[in-house]
Order: C-alpha cells, then structure tokens, then sequence
C-alpha cells in the first residue's frame, strides 16, 4: 500500500468516524481533537477504523500517534513496511 493510498484510507476512515466533517478542509499536520472536536472515543474508533481498513492493529499506547491526518499516515506505512 502506497502513502497515496494510505492517506484516502485515513481520511475515508475519519469519515466514518466523523461524518459530519468536510474532508477537504482537514488540516494533515494539525491535531484532529483540536481540529474537528474528536474525543477519546472518537479516537478509539479511528483506531479501530483503520486496523478493519489496514490490519495495522494500534495499541493504546499508541493513539497519541495518531491524532494527525500526517501522523496516521506515518504510523500506517511504517507498520505496513515492516510487515
């Protein structure tokens, strides 16, 4: 899977999580909690998003990685290289 892909993978995702977001005017490198009001449970369900879209599971520990459009797109395509 290439960034390209990655990215419109997460931002399908957060459109899951968060429908009544415009996509187009997300910020990649601004944090979404700040950015689209998302809470923890928002962000637990990103998480679980992604893993169904990606099978890249994402451990607690790990969600502050992930409070970016950029961030989860780094996080994906270093689990996937590794993989």
């Amino acid at each position: 899977m290439d960034e390209t892909t990655i990215r419109a993978t997460v931002l399908r995702v957060l459109g899951e999580v968060a429908p009544e977001v415009d996509l187009a005017g997300v910020d990649p490198g601004e944090d979404l909690r700040d950015q689209l009001d998302l809470d923890s449970m928002d962000i637990l369900n990103l998480a679980i998003g992604l893993y169904q879209a990606t099978g890249v599971e994402v451990p607690e520990r790990d969600y502050v990685r992930i409070v970016t459009v950029d961030g989860c797109v780094a996080y994906l395509a270093a689990a996937i290289a590794s993989t």
